[in-house]
């Protein structure tokens, strides 16, 4: 069975974590459609080692409801502190910005928003169908916050009829509570239960290397599928800062290949698992499995 990487330095990472920087035409076009509208992304405010690569081939990641998180964990970059308000405009900035992009599949992000007392459900909704109506052939994937676990508010943002719907458990039941700031296991398995039961394909994704025990990755996997996941991703966590949560361990690519595959037993429909595997990397590589499900299009009682 492979093993995980055991000489752990967090300023020398092994080679299979090293970044070939991109300097292309394309990655200065998407940082001037970013710019020119006032976007947030992922990409930067979590300091994704992707994002060159990413944005060279002229995608990103949009995150709503501004950069400032109510929350605090200790894995993540975003800033914390005071939120601003919801900009109305935004949906709209978000729909065109992707028709610029020429985006086939966009994904979209947000922060917490505990201060709002719909958590940003209403608003959610109001991307999605800017995007939809400006971008009728583009397939949308959302990574949503826990919205506390609320059915009502999770039908208000399932109803605006995404493709995938996604969020993250972040890393298995026990370490749960020592680096995510206000969220609890529990509430996270109930929101994808909630997305599953709402005929969205639910998705969520896993680092690894926070000190977790193979067994407990396999636990998460089985919460996972018998709550209705259909996709997971699977990745390296790297530290972003002195201040966050430190790396315990650098996972080998074979023992991601062998969690993938573990993963695929237990029936996920698609799993994307490396030590460089985030929530929104080559995302749109799950569209043809989605293209096989048969969506329900009532959001009745679940």
């Amino acid at each position: 069975m492979p093993e995980v990487y055991d000489q752990v330095n967090v300023k020398i990472k092994p080679d299979w974590l090293k970044i070939k920087l991109h300097s292309t035409e394309r990655f200065a076009q998407t940082a001037s459609i970013v710019e020119r509208y006032a976007l947030h992304t992922i990409c930067s405010s979590g300091m994704c080692p992707n994002k060159a690569e990413c944005w060279s081939r002229g995608t990103a990641t949009f995150m709503i409801l501004g950069d400032v998180c109510t929350r605090a964990c200790r894995f993540c970059a975003t800033k914390t502190g005071k939120t601003l308000p919801i900009d109305k405009n935004e949906p709209q900035r978000v729909g065109r910005s992707i028709s610029l992009m020429g985006l086939r599949h966009a994904v979209i992000t947000s922060v917490t928003r505990d201060d709002l007392p719909d958590k940003g459900a209403v608003h959610w909704a109001a991307v999605v169908e800017a995007v939809r109506t400006q971008n009728p052939d583009t397939s949308i994937e959302l990574l949503i916050p826990d919205l506390d676990g609320r059915k009502d508010l999770l039908d208000i943002v399932a109803a605006s009829n995404p493709d995938i719907i996604g969020h993250n458990v972040e890393t298995v039941e026990r370490l749960t509570p020592l680096i995510r700031n206000k969220a609890r296991y529990e509430i996270s398995l109930t929101t994808i239960r909630n997305i599953s039961k709402a005929g969205i394909v639910a998705k969520s994704g896993i680092m690894l290397g926070l000190g977790e025990t193979e067994s407990e990755v396999l636990e998460t996997l089985d919460d996972l599928r018998e709550n209705g996941c259909e996709i997971v991703t699977l990745g390296q966590y790297l530290q972003p800062t002195r201040n966050h949560w430190p790396v315990a361990e650098y996972v080998t690519p074979a023992k991601f290949e062998w969690y993938g595959e573990e993963a695929r037993k237990r029936g996920f429909g698609f799993v994307a698992s490396g030590p460089l595997v985030r929530s929104s990397y080559m995302a749109e590589q799950a569209m043809p499995y989605i293209g096989t499900k048969t969506r329900k299009q009532s959001w009745g009682t679940l």
